[in-house]
């Protein structure tokens, strides 16, 4: 990112921007708050008219928020849709304690679902979000009955052996070690420095949009974002003070299941920042279905709503 296009940005973020505007739409979604493992759970809770229809679990990544899916809510208007606020994220409840690692997150969510009465459902989501649903689908096979992701747990590259790999997917442990390189410092920043980079982002707006701007324009697909769209997504961690807590699921450590045997649709959109290929995939997870895009990046259920939820219903059917 320019530093002209950050000064465009800082200048209408003070002098132009309406917070107001998406604040009033923001709380008009249908929030509930679930108490769940120990701390109160905020959701975004949209029930369809028909009690028997299926459920599906939408779980955000970062940097970003329950904000993801809200293209898509209205496309699933015949489903019981439940949007959780992970802990320690813009709109989540205020976190009791520390210790947010993915694994207990994925506790809370599913004993939040538990406390909603369903039983059964699917779940979706990337990023942080997807490494959730996998822990999800491992934990509570009874109850997820299939995965729609758009990645696979990125931690999974480090203990993958090339040697017991095909070879696309050799070479794809290769490319992702290239990015880590060249791309992942602030994955480093995140987990080794928490509490000096939120005091510096938590201090300075300029700051903190610069940090998140930067990776929703280099991950996403050409004109993804308005300047008040992308000016949205910053204000939320701003006002509600999570960068900071936010970087908890780069900090705890967590478990990974070798494999899960949950049916999984797998959703690659072609300006995603590490893009599996399906053998790779399939050495950790059942896929039943591999759809690549053309079109859409990294925050692929804001980018392309409609291509996001026809995979989605891909794998509803056998979960349902």
């Amino acid at each position: 990112m320019s530093g002209t296009h950050l000064d465009e940005l800082l200048e209408y973020w003070a002098n132009g921007y309406d917070w107001s505007v998406h604040e009033r739409r923001i709380g008009e979604f249908p929030w509930v708050t679930v108490r769940a493992g120990g701390t109160d759970l905020r959701v975004i809770h949209q029930r369809c008219a028909d009690p028997d229809a299926p459920v599906v679990v939408l779980l955000h990544g970062w940097p970003d928020s329950v904000l993801r899916f809200e293209r898509v809510l209205p496309l699933l208007a015949d489903l019981h849709v439940v949007v959780p606020a992970l802990p320690g994220f813009p709109f989540a409840a205020p976190l009791a304690d520390s210790g947010m690692s993915v694994n207990r997150i994925a506790g809370i969510v599913a004993d939040a679902l538990e406390e909603l009465g369903y039983a059964r459902y699917t779940v979706s989501g990337g990023d942080v979000g997807g490494t959730v649903a996998e822990i999800l689908a491992a934990e509570h096979p009874d109850r997820v009955g299939a995965l729609h992701l758009t990645n696979i747990a990125p931690q999974r590259t480090l203990a993958a052996d090339p040697t017991k790999l095909a070879p696309d997917a050799a070479a794809y442990l290769r490319r992702s070690a290239q990015w880590f390189r060249a791309e992942g410092g602030y994955i480093a920043e995140q987990s080794t420095r928490p509490n000096t980079l939120a005091v510096a982002l938590g201090d300075s707006p300029a700051g903190l949009a610069a940090w998140i701007v930067e990776k929703l324009e280099s991950w996403s697909d050409e004109s993804a974002f308005t300047a008040d769209e992308l000016l949205t997504w910053v204000t939320a961690y701003w006002i509600t003070g999570t960068i900071g807590t936010s970087f908890a699921t780069y900090v705890e450590p967590f478990a990974l299941p070798d494999r899960i045997d949950t049916p999984t649709v797998l959703s690659v959109f072609a300006h995603d920042i590490k893009p599996e290929p399906r053998s790779y995939a399939e050495a950790f997870l059942n896929i039943r279905d591999y759809v690549e895009h053309p079109a859409g990046g990294h925050f692929a259920a804001w980018e392309q709503p409609e291509a996001y939820v026809d995979d989605l219903r891909r794998a509803v059917e056998p979960g349902h």
